[in-house]
């Protein structure tokens, strides 16, 4: 066991050396891009023209050589994709793609959450044979990189397999006749950390290169595939990994395409249910907004809905999608509210006799929860936490799924293997990233698996400073709280995951705090001293009736734009807050 969470403690980020060619820059940006590393400002360029060349990625001319060969003999590819917000915009970057790029017969399969699992199973391998019985190549996006046994019996039917993938390689590849992926051992692409439409994208781009040296466009003209970047940005911002120099420039080229109305039907009709103005598209709009809803097909349904939204060009369709999306997103909201509170009861069942000591790794399980739910049950509870947690949901066959969430310094990934290795007849299988992974086991195993990930997570926290910090820019003057900073700062750069939006802090006076939403704070909050009255908003706020009449905080923040009825302003949206009186 571990001490258990204290409160937040809010940080100022260490600045090093700013670089003399950011003097350009507002003094605050300098420093908020020197606390992220920033050496040269031509990091921050964002032009398509600084992507690497896809042919830095290991395997790309094997799997370029195959397309050609499909493309050119006319034959049937099917593309298998997963089923979250990543393998549905890699899909429809797939088809669109191969499409433009002159190829013929295309299908897609995507495994249904409920019954299939993840990934290119030999069970998903006989689905596309049923329904494709011509299909010569099979095309995976966003999985394949563990399909050991799926691979085989595509191989044994005679089916060429094309493996684009980002997760992370196991020691044992599978047999495919092409894969890339960033992550494989000794991969020379500068970017491990783009997602999977990211990687059938640079697929793409490569095989129009090929394609182009053979005079293969002497016929029709050669495609635009920057068409396609609406997709490679929502799926990017979706997966949150990690915004770097690539990450960076996909999100704001994609955006770009939504802010100037050229993107497909689709994205439009996601927009519209989430009432998102297309001009003022944000990478938080699309990670908050437009992912979930996306998501929630895969989670409550089947993400095929999704991905024929995405593929269809007519407006009214993709409209009518979008509504079924947003409907298994309330669905969804519904599920998981029940959900926590289950969770809540049986995490004070688990509370040790010590209440200054916790559990280091926490596993969960409930009969009656939703498979497609477990993941965002696991986040949540993981940020309440600050621990490392797996929360299961029944499957068949007495097996339970689970989905792991992890914290930083502990890679939940190799977690697994690690029990893997030291109790073969655990787990089933298993597989993911640092901070995130999925897995299946038995049921009769779950209270040894449970025991085994508390002891092991408890060693790879040796090292890890437990205590949750707020990451602050610094605290900001009045003359930076206005619109016009709150725009220039949001423009400034391309912010998500791994490069995160500036958060300040200070102390404020609380002029008026009321409760709207059930669970959220509006607050009118004023700096000690000065006459500038400022709107603020802290969502999802634990008893947020313990906050009214409180007269002075010490807040986390971002500079937030509220869009109302046309009109714009500045909005303190409250990341973290501390009474002071």
């Amino acid at each position: 066991m571990t001490k258990a969470p204290t409160k937040k403690k809010i940080v100022t980020r260490k600045v090093g050396n700013i670089a003399a060619n950011l003097s350009a820059f507002d003094p605050i940006l300098q420093r908020i891009f020197a606390a992220r590393g920033i050496t040269s400002n031509d990091e921050l360029d964002r032009s398509l023209a600084k992507l690497p060349s896809p042919w830095l990625l290991s395997g790309m001319e094997v799997m370029v050589s195959h397309l050609i060969t499909a493309i050119k003999n006319t034959q049937k590819i099917v593309i298998v994709a997963d089923f979250d917000a990543d393998g549905a915009t890699s899909c429809a970057v797939a088809i669109r793609g191969l499409s433009l790029l002159g190829a013929k017969k295309l299908a897609f399969v995507v495994p249904n959450r409920f019954e299939y699992g993840y990934g290119l199973t030999p069970e998903i391998v006989a689905l596309v044979k049923q329904q494709n019985p011509d299909v010569e190549v099979i095309v995976t996006v966003d999985n394949g990189i563990s399909s050991i046994a799926g691979v085989k019996a595509a191989k044994d039917l005679g089916i060429k397999v094309l493996v684009t993938d980002h997760h992370l390689p196991a020691a044992e590849l599978p047999a495919a006749d092409a894969i890339v992926n960033p992550n494989l051992v000794d991969d020379k692409f500068p970017s491990r950390n783009i997602a999977g439409v990211g990687v059938i994208f640079y697929v793409l781009m490569a095989l129009r290169a090929r394609l182009r040296e053979l005079d293969y466009f002497h016929d029709f003209p050669e495609p635009n595939l920057g068409q396609l970047l609406d997709f490679v940005a929502l799926g990017t911002v979706a997966d949150v990994v990690r915004l770097d120099t690539v990450n960076r420039i996909f999100v704001y080229q994609g955006l770009l395409r939504m802010r100037s109305g050229r993107a497909h039907a689709g994205i439009n009709a996601l927009m519209q249910i989430a009432k998102r103005n297309p001009a003022t598209l944000t990478p938080s709009d699309l990670g908050f907004a437009l992912a979930p809803r996306l998501n929630a097909a895969g989670r409550m349904d089947d993400m095929s809905i999704g991905i024929q939204g995405f593929l269809s060009d007519d407006s009214a369709f993709s409209y009518n999608v979008a509504q079924q999306l947003d409907d298994f997103n309330q669905k969804r909201k519904e599920v998981e509210g029940e959900m926590k509170q289950q969770a809540t009861l049986l995490l004070e069942e688990l509370h040790p006799s010590d209440e200054h000591h916790t559990l280091s790794g926490v596993c969960l399980f409930d009969k009656d929860w939703h498979q497609g739910v477990i993941g965002i049950l696991a986040a949540r509870i993981k940020e309440r936490l600050h621990r490392p947690v797996i929360a299961f949901a029944p499957a068949d066959d007495g097996e339970i799924k689970g989905s792991a969430r992890s914290i930083e310094g502990v890679h939940i990934r190799d977690v697994l293997a690690d029990i893997a290795a030291a109790h073969p007849h655990l787990l089933e299988k298993f597989g993911g990233h640092a901070m995130a992974a999925g897995l299946s086991l038995h049921m009769r195993d779950y209270p040894a698996f449970a025991l085994a990930f508390d002891e092991v997570v408890e060693k790879h926290l040796h090292g890890v400073d437990l205590q949750q910090k707020i990451d602050s820019d610094g605290e900001l003057s009045a003359e930076y709280l206005n619109l016009e900073f709150a725009e220039h700062l949001q423009n400034a750069a391309t912010w998500g995951q791994g490069f995160p939006e500036p958060i300040f802090h200070g102390v404020f006076d609380v002029i008026q705090c009321r409760i709207v939403g059930g669970h959220h704070l509006k607050l009118v909050l004023r700096q000690p001293f000065a006459d500038l009255f400022i709107d603020g908003i802290a969502f999802f706020v634990d008893y947020p009736e313990n906050w009214l009449g409180i007269r002075q905080i010490n807040a986390a923040y971002k500079l937030d734009i509220n869009e109302y009825r046309g009109e714009r302003s500045l909005q303190l949206q409250v990341q973290y807050l501390e009474k002071i009186q």
